[in-house]
């Protein structure tokens, strides 16, 4: 069952070109929104490691049915040692230690805090490519990381009271701060680790296999979630957890808001947000993509009565700029 490599053409015509792409950004801006209050729901009722188990079991499911219909095969095609070591350890890094975090963060703190945790991605992304991989660092990435590091201390923090003596202090209990430190950071670097990967992989991908390579990423992203499904089942091992997934399956509220975490998020969100830099700048949609901080207020306002300070919308709104310099 393969389609061909053309099979754009078929949906969409050049003259729907115009801003094609900054639509489809926006859209997963949104999709990803839809996944963060989702895993907020499902990560409260089914516990992280259950939801991450679950989702990584699904997301398996999802990338494979697809590479099936696009190159004929469920599996990925012409990976190579590097690949699979790399992916490999961005899947360890990315979901088992970032999603992890992510996931207990939305249990501590909400998904509203938790994604704007995730704004510190970007700057450790640049920093570990800097490290890594020996790319220039920039002016406007160091203003970057200040800029981003800002916006969040002012949604995070509160004038300190008089009891205390302190001039400021946390708003959110520490460990919820930890958790949402470690997912933006686990992201970051599991990026770097999976771009250093899919550079291996392209390298082996025969000349005139366009549908294997338009499906790359999904091919790299099933590789990095065998690691992550693996990672989460050992973890779940060794705390002798497993006796909680039937529970955990038969809750049908959190199924459903697991089910719709997983279809936004790493399948519908990464499908599109790889279609979005096919039809616009990479920097465009990648900064359009990164406003998830800001969309959230108000439904997390709406849907969980949390209450917003103008002070934390502001904080949201500097810390999504300050990424934003990352990508322009």
């Amino acid at each position: 069952m393969l389609i061909p490599a053309d099979w754009r053409g078929y949906f969409i015509s050049n003259h729907t070109m115009l801003y094609l792409g900054e639509t489809i950004s926006l859209v997963v801006a949104f999709s990803w929104t839809i996944t963060a209050l989702c895993s907020e729901v499902a990560s409260k009722r089914l516990g992280a490691l259950q939801l991450n188990v679950i989702r990584m079991l699904l997301s398996l499911f999802l990338l494979g049915c697809t590479m099936w219909i696009f190159t004929g095969s469920p599996f990925p095609l012409y990976t190579n040692i590097q690949t699979w070591v790399w992916l490999l350890m961005s899947g360890l890094v990315g979901y088992v230690f970032g999603d992890y975090c992510l996931f207990n963060a939305y249990i501590l703190i909400g998904s509203r805090f938790g994604q704007l945790f995730m704004t510190l991605a970007p700057p450790t992304a640049a920093f570990a490519s800097w490290v890594l991989l020996g790319e220039h660092l920039h002016l406007q990435a160091w203003l970057g990381m200040a800029i981003t590091l800002v916006g969040i201390g002012m949604s995070v923090l509160n004038k300190g009271s008089q009891e205390s003596h302190h001039k400021v202090e946390l708003k959110l209990p520490v460990k919820g701060v930890l958790f949402g430190i470690g997912a933006g950071v686990g992201q970051g670097l599991g990026l770097v680790l999976s771009k250093v990967g899919m550079n291996y992989y392209e390298a082996g991908v025969p000349e005139g296999m366009d549908a294997v390579n338009d499906l790359l990423p999904f091919a790299s992203t099933f590789i990095r979630a065998i690691a992550g499904s693996l990672g989460f089942l050992c973890v779940m091992a060794l705390q002798k957890q497993f006796y909680t997934l039937p529970t955990a399956l038969k809750d049908r509220k959190g199924m459903k808001a697991a089910v719709g975490a997983t279809l936004t998020g790493p399948f519908i969100g990464v499908s599109l947000s790889l279609m979005a830099v096919q039809y616009t700048e990479a920097g465009i949609a990648s900064t359009l993509m990164a406003l998830v901080p800001v969309l959230i207020i108000w439904p997390a306002h709406w849907l969980f009565k949390q209450e917003v300070k103008p002070l934390e919308i502001v904080g949201a709104v500097i810390s999504v700029i300050g990424a934003s310099l990352f990508f322009l």
